[in-house]
């Protein structure tokens, strides 16, 4: 740290509770496949030589498939094509994945070696009505665990009080138009198809 002496990280924390070193486990069980069914959110953080990335995945309930204790796998749908996290998992399989449980106070997850796959038989599974995916992620699971939900608590999360009206802040249409040449006819144009696309091109 530049200017600054590092931190003696060992005297300013405790070591985690006997409990939560024991939470930590190499394989599902019971209760993980149990919040695996109801969540339909999760965020996927990949990296490689060129640099790290986060990309947030959502779907059903149940959207993240038990293949097997030590397996799960999750569609790949349609996105800004950027496919950043694929790129990384070519490169590097480390993943992790932290899932959110709107209205629960508690986080899952999951550390592990990811691989990509167009198995027919487990695209079939993904596959969302008539919608099935190009490929899919395979993570072999190395940890899981549950995490306290105090972040949670601190920003308000699940409170009425914490939604963000549209106009709060600068909306798709005018980031873009902040960043290009661009009308305001475009910008508003921009923001039209987007509300669409957002709501019902979702696969």
């Amino acid at each position: 740290m530049t200017g600054h002496d590092a931190p003696d990280l060992a005297a300013l924390y405790n070591p985690p509770a006997e409990r939560i070193q024991q939470g930590v486990l190499d394989h599902l069980i019971g209760f993980h496949e149990a919040y695996l069914k109801v969540a339909t959110f999760f965020c996927l953080a990949t990296g490689s030589d060129n640099g790290l990335d986060a990309s947030p995945r959502g779907g059903a309930p149940g959207f993240v498939h038990v293949l097997d204790p030590h397996t799960v796998a999750f569609a790949d749908w349609p996105g800004n094509n950027r496919i950043e996290s694929m790129k990384n998992v070519e490169r590097d399989a480390r993943v992790g994945m932290l899932f959110l449980f709107p209205g629960l106070e508690v986080f899952m997850r999951i550390n592990g070696r990811a691989s990509l796959s167009v198995e027919p038989a487990l695209l079939e599974r993904l596959r969302e009505g008539e919608r099935i995916p190009k490929t899919a992620m395979v993570v072999s699971v190395d940890e899981v665990l549950f995490h306290c939900g105090k972040a949670i608590n601190r920003a308000r999360l699940w409170a009425d009080t914490s939604r963000l009206a549209r106009n709060d802040v600068p909306s798709v249409g005018q980031m873009a138009a902040a960043m290009v040449s661009m009308k305001a006819e475009e910008a508003a144009g921009i923001d039209a198809h987007y509300e669409k696309a957002v709501k019902t091109d979702l696969y």
